[in-house]
């Protein structure tokens, strides 16, 4: 028995050395660079496929245009400018404010133009002093959006303001 276990041990230790099939170190050998093909519309299998029941519909804005816009300020930054608007809503609690591009955020003849909106609550009430009822907005441009653009107007139901550079 003693005999067997020295050979094996020799003879592992011998063919572990060479390079040969016998090797178990040796039957899959090194890597190698493959091309990978892409295949459209494979979906990573730890996320579900949705249905019907568990997709949610799309969210729209229910905001309307504040009625007037008080101030407009534009404010250069590194990497482009900062507008930041206030108007004056028609209710009190208005949220969600956000400045909408108009023409796609495109200029049109150098001006930029932006609407200025806001989500009205249900229980707002009208009426009120303008400093219940006034909300501001920031939004930032970057130097590509900003190229070709001579002025910057924010739009409300009643007036507009407008920056130039």
């Amino acid at each position: 028995m003693r005999n067997l276990v020295i050979c094996l041990a020799v003879g592992a230790i011998l063919l572990s050395a060479c390079s040969t099939r016998l090797n178990p170190r040796n039957w899959f050998g090194g890597s190698e660079e493959v091309a990978v093909e892409a295949t459209a519309g494979e979906a990573n299998p730890l996320i579900p496929e949705q249905n019907q029941l568990m997709r949610r519909p799309e969210a729209t804005y229910a905001g309307v245009p504040v009625r007037s816009v008080t101030e407009l300020k534009v404010e250069r930054i590194a990497d482009g400018a900062i507008i930041r608007a206030s108007g004056v809503a028609y209710v009190q609690g208005a949220f969600a404010v956000k400045l909408s591009p108009l023409n796609e955020g495109v200029p049109q003849n150098g001006v930029l133009t932006y609407e200025l909106l806001a989500v009205h609550p249900s229980w707002g009430s009208r009426g009120g002093s303008d400093q219940t009822r006034t909300v501001t907005v920031a939004h930032s441009l970057t130097e590509q959006q900003l190229s070709g653009v001579r002025t910057i107007k924010v739009v409300a139901a009643e007036n507009a303001r407008q920056s130039r550079r």
